[in-house]
């Protein structure tokens, strides 16, 4: 990613054409129309999204498709995240390290305790250890040494969705 990031995250018109392509491609000018925006201004405004990595073209002769690059988003959004250090003794939890860091809330559900929200933000989570998915919970996974956990939210995208009718 470029040095235009910050260029690219102060326009309200960028950022509302980031939000259009994570949902679907589309031609330049079907962008232009649904943003009530002229060609050559869209087309301005893409090149600097490009510049910075946030979206990609195809062409098709003389036809161009926009997509969003999701992963260089969710990469930003990945350094944007704040970071902490705690220090817990060996076999510690991943909850009893969480329990260290501010911001972070756990409750407590049948006697097993969850995490429900992070600096305020409630929902789902999952967690990796050193670039891996565990198969066990944050309560049950003892550290034995240096590690680095990610803290993920689950954003809610709908990909696909299924009715699913009863028989009668």
């Amino acid at each position: 990613m470029s040095n235009d990031l910050f260029k690219v995250l102060s326009s309200t018109t960028r950022l509302k054409m980031l939000k259009t392509l994570a949902k679907k491609e589309m031609h330049i000018s079907g962008l232009a129309r649904e943003l009530n925006l002229s060609n050559p201004v869209v087309a301005r405004h893409v090149k600097i999204l490009e510049t910075a990595g946030l979206i990609q073209r195809r062409k098709f002769g003389k036809t161009h498709v926009l997509r969003s690059k999701i992963e260089n988003i969710d990469n930003l959004l990945n350094e944007l995240a704040g970071t902490c250090e705690v220090n817990v003794p060996k076999g510690s939890s991943i909850l009893e390290a969480l329990k260290k860091v501010g911001g972070v809330e756990v409750k407590e559900v049948r006697d097993k305790e969850f995490v429900i929200s992070i600096d305020g933000e409630q929902g789902f989570y999952i967690y990796e250890v050193n670039g891996k998915s565990p198969d066990t919970t944050v309560g049950e996974f003892k550290i034995e040494k240096d590690s680095t956990i990610e803290w993920k939210k689950l954003v809610p995208v709908t990909r696909k969705k299924i009715f699913v009718k009863i028989e009668t």
